[in-house]
């Protein structure tokens, strides 16, 4: 049986649980994916692209922590935008999360089918997808306990491909090249690195969920963040000085060539099955927080009602799951890696855009950051959107858009679509 009727959300996990979702979104599929094409922007001076991301990162993470302890309610962005600027600002960066993150499933799931059976991608992927989403409907417990295993899988064979590395002597800084770096290939990069560190969001999109919101996500995000960005400096340095800018740029699968590189028999399998692993592991929290949104918006009426039923035993938004996990199925079916990530990018750089204005109307007694922050953060989101390949930014353009054309026909049915 379940209910139709919206309820809160069971509150089951504490700071350690939220730093594994967060982990678990952010040392995923990005890590073996991204390298590549940021070299093929920037080449070496995907190094500083790597430093640009992360300086808006933190300062989204900074905004997100802040607005979080505020409103812990499930929905993230969604729920900051509405009290701080407005309806149409909540719903714009709710729609921006949940159609690009929907992109990014799709990306993860392929991830997985081409590491996994490249003969047979698609089909693999859709099958993550279903036995994800599955585990997502058994209640969020579970998915935490199992995001657990897989960031201590990941970081373990990621340890063995620099460990690996290191013990070839190939390792040199002569290397690098920053000739031919320039600011649009660097904030390019940026885009690109930025992708994967956006799992930090997860963390805040299970406001409803957490013990203690009001403490435990200020110091769960920076913490998932920080442990997040030492591990993609280390590797991206050692793979990069290993194979070297042109070589990283043409590699289909960099830590796998960085893998060869070292002539240790095993870790090329082993970085295959950790691929493999790290996106299972984003494919999963991703579903988890783009279904929790899902949940936020259908509560508020932006989305069907009938999506904010909440399960009378599992306590998850069962329908919103069931609804998110369907559609990403139909994408890894059906579409393009490259168009997914450069479509999510730019669709989640609208969402953090949106948090660091939320941000910046925080006062003092609402734990608001340095003024500095959601103004770097806020830029820094809008350049780098911009940045990315054309066709991503009008893809992108033309989705918001008719989110905006959505909105504005509910409010025309209905003044007030929250009543």
């Amino acid at each position: 049986m379940s209910s139709d009727r919206p309820e809160s959300l069971r509150r089951e996990l504490g700071t350690f649980d939220a730093v594994m979702i967060g982990l678990g979104s952010m040392i995923g599929a990005g890590i073996f994916a991204a390298l590549a094409p940021a070299a093929q922007s920037a080449g070496s001076g995907l190094l500083i692209g790597l430093c640009v991301a992360a300086i808006i990162a933190y300062c989204n993470a900074t905004s997100s922590a802040r607005l979080a302890a505020v409103y812990p309610a499930s929905g993230g962005t969604y729920v900051y935008g509405r009290e701080r600027l407005g309806d149409f600002w909540g719903y714009l960066a709710g729609w921006g999360f949940v159609v690009g993150k929907t992109a990014s499933c799709a990306a993860m799931a392929l991830t997985v089918g081409f590491y996994a059976w490249p003969a047979q991608a698609h089909t693999v992927a859709v099958a993550a997808v279903v036995a994800l989403t599955a585990i997502n409907y058994a209640g969020v417990q579970k998915s935490a306990w199992l995001t657990r295993v897989i960031v201590v899988i990941v970081l373990a064979v990621l340890a063995a491909i620099v460990f690996g590395a290191m013990g070839t002597g190939r390792i040199g800084a002569t290397v690098l090249d920053f000739a031919d770096t320039s600011l649009a290939g660097v904030l390019q990069a940026a885009g690109l690195l930025f992708f994967a560190f956006a799992g930090y969001a997860r963390i805040a999109t299970l406001g409803e969920e957490v013990r203690d919101p009001a403490r435990t996500i200020p110091r769960a995000i920076p913490i998932a963040l920080a442990i997040a960005l030492i591990v993609y400096a280390v590797v991206a340095v050692v793979v990069l000085t290993t194979l070297g800018p042109t070589r990283l740029a043409a590699s289909a699968a960099p830590l796998l060539d960085t893998a060869q590189v070292t002539d240790v028999w095993w870790l090329e399998p082993v970085v295959r099955v950790g691929a493999v692993v790290a996106a299972t592991g984003s494919l999963l929290a991703l579903i988890l927080g783009v279904s929790r949104t899902t949940f936020a918006m259908a509560r508020d009426r932006h989305l069907p009602h009938v999506l904010a039923a909440v399960h009378p035993t599992n306590a998850v938004p069962h329908r919103a799951e069931i609804l998110v996990g369907l559609v990403v199925s139909i994408l890894a079916a059906t579409v393009d890696l490259r168009g997914a990530i450069g479509f999510s990018s730019f669709a989640v750089l609208v969402y953090y855009a949106v948090a660091n204005a939320s941000a910046w109307t925080l006062s003092p007694a609402e734990g608001r950051p340095p003024r500095i922050i959601p103004v770097l953060g806020l830029m820094g989101c809008v350049v780098v959107a911009l940045a990315l390949p054309l066709s991503s930014v009008f893809a992108g353009t033309c989705v918001l858009a008719l989110g905006v054309v959505v909105y504005a026909l509910r409010r025309i049915n209905g003044p007030d679509i929250r009543e």
